[in-house]
């Protein structure tokens, strides 16, 4: 992702941040299997500090929290910050991009990405992953969740504000062996149809629970063009 790609993401989510947390920031409420896969997460995770990535308002933070979980929230929008700090006083959040994490490496006991890599291109995953493999523990776990399919939707207005931005469905497959080639295991992989209308997008959607193996192997020597298509 280019810098200019990247100031027109974080731009329009600024944009949308009101009203983005209007509608969504108790979208769990209607979720069940969402809520089940985010209690064995917690459940699963090791002793540690998770971070949400592309947290927007806070909802799955949040949740993580009252869980028990030690949670922050990162995400590229200034504008979902502040409305994430509006919401959850007691959670830290912060601005970050998750292509170049500032964070040390093996810091984490956890990420969850909830739909994080819904504004990513194809040709941009695998570094992100690789990020979230550097920055997570040995045997930390990563809980990510994304829209399935093989389209590209590219929007300009969205609930009445002037946005630009590309929104990508991936195919689970692919999903997986992006995550495998940076040197993830996968330990499950869970797919639904969508919720009724009034409570999400119309799109299938998968979870896929991956670890960083406890001894590991250095994803600079997997072959990054085995999944590709």
């Amino acid at each position: 992702m280019t810098d200019p790609l990247t100031r027109s993401i974080a731009n329009s989510y600024d944009r949308l941040a009101d009203e983005y947390a209007r509608r969504l920031f108790h979208e769990l409420d209607n979720k069940p299997l969402d809520r089940q896969l985010l209690d064995r997460f917690a459940a699963q995770v090791v002793v540690g500090t998770v971070c949400d990535m592309g947290c927007g308002p806070g909802q799955v933070a949040r949740y993580l929290h009252r869980a028990g979980v030690t949670v922050f929230g990162l995400d590229l929008s200034l504008g979902m910050v502040a409305e994430a700090r509006r919401l959850n006083s007691d959670i830290t959040f912060r601005e970050g991009n998750m292509l170049s994490l500032a964070l040390e490496d093996g810091t984490l006991a956890g990420i969850t990405a909830f739909y994080a890599i819904v504004n990513i291109p194809k040709q941009s995953l695998s570094s992100v992953f690789r990020e979230m493999h550097r920055v997570l523990l040995p045997g930390g776990l990563l809980l990510l969740a994304f829209h399935v399919g093989d389209d590209t939707l590219h929007e300009d207005e969205l609930w009445g504000r002037a946005i630009s931005m590309d929104f990508f469905l991936f195919p689970t497959d692919e999903i997986r062996r992006t995550l495998e080639n940076a040197g993830f295991v996968i330990d499950e992989v869970v797919e639904r149809g969508p919720y009724p209308p009034e409570v999400e997008y119309q799109s299938n959607r998968a979870y896929i629970f991956a670890r960083k193996p406890a001894r590991t192997r250095n994803p600079a020597l997997v072959d990054t063009t085995a999944g590709a298509q």
